[in-house]
């Protein structure tokens, strides 16, 4: 009896952390406001792995600085198995480059889960600004004063280096404008506050079909599956933004690669489910696992192909 007792408890010290914890929720962290398009993205992966898993999964927006206080917060957590960051480039890969202390090193701090996703970036125009393309929008930008505010997600972004570049090369007064997020970006191009405004394909999508903005361009080398009918901006001449971002989950440095594994398994198996992989589509995503290493390996690129565009444009880190 006391033989089996003693096998019983080296079993469970054998089980990684988080499958003797099952009973602890899990905190899906990200960096954004409810309503966007990653919240929307985080939800849905979060209920389905929820039932993969067997563990409570609550999504914990932290918004604010394009997702830095989020990465802060995956930074302080315990390397338990019970805290993850569902995030885009922005955060991971722009930030490094753009702020002087992030306040994370994503080399040092984190560790990649799994990539699920890649997705573009896009120009859209408010539903009452008058123009039907993107040279119609800059010509009439040229005819307008004031009128070249153009919304970003978050300052310091993939978007807003759109928006100079747009400018600089039109040479028009573009003004990029920066939010906490997607969700109030949009409802000020819903509300005509601002002409335009640049986002995820995730973002936009919803509003575009129901015709209440245009999108007019789409960053990427070809089009997307959603978006047939609109052109990409090197189509438009505009290049240098072929490079599409990513999205993956992320865990404190620390966590053993059993959590990682069972993590990015179940996550495997999720976006495998023809619901889900569906929905994810229809969010304007392209869908396809990444392992951690895969993660890592397009994190690095990306982040290096975009330390040579900043530099190039004379950005100094803030």
């Amino acid at each position: 009896m006391q033989l089996n007792r003693r096998s019983t408890l080296a079993a469970l010290a054998a089980l990684p952390f988080a499958a003797q914890a099952q009973d602890k929720p899990i905190r899906l962290l990200v960096g954004f406001p409810a309503g966007g398009g990653t919240d929307a993205i985080a939800r849905l992966l979060g209920e389905a792995l929820q039932a993969s898993l067997g563990t409570t999964v609550l999504v914990e927006n932290k918004p604010g600085a394009g997702g830095q206080l989020a990465a802060q917060a995956l930074k302080a957590a315990a390397p338990d198995g019970t805290t993850f960051f569902l995030s885009h480039d922005h955060t991971i890969s722009i930030l490094p480059l753009v702020l002087k202390n992030p306040g994370f090193d994503p080399a040092k701090d984190f560790v990649p889960v799994a990539g699920f996703a890649t997705f573009a970036n896009a120009l859209a125009l408010s539903g009452g600004t008058p123009a039907a393309s993107l040279p119609d929008y800059l010509a009439w930008v040229k005819k307008q004063v004031g009128q070249g505010s153009v919304g970003v997600p978050a300052p310091n972004s993939v978007p807003e280096f759109l928006v100079k570049l747009l400018g600089e090369k039109n040479g028009l007064n573009l003004l990029s404008v920066p939010y906490r997020g997607s969700a109030p970006m949009m409802a000020d191009m819903l509300g005509n506050q601002i002409s335009a405004g640049v986002g995820s394909v995730p973002d936009l999508i919803a509003n575009h079909q129901q015709k209440k903005l245009r999108i007019v361009a789409v960053m990427g080398q070809q089009r997307q599956s959603v978006l047939p009918e609109v052109p990409t901006f090197a189509e438009l001449g505009v290049t240098g933004f072929e490079e599409l971002p990513y999205y993956g989950l992320f865990a404190p440095a620390g966590t053993t690669p059993a959590v990682i594994e069972r993590f990015s398994n179940a996550l495997a198996g999720v976006i495998a489910q023809p619901g889900v992989k569906a929905r994810l589509t229809e969010l304007g995503l392209s869908v396809g696992m990444m392992s951690s290493a895969q993660l890592a390996t397009r994190e690095r690129a990306y982040a290096a192909a975009w330390a040579r565009i900043i530099k190039a444009g004379g950005f100094q880190p803030q």
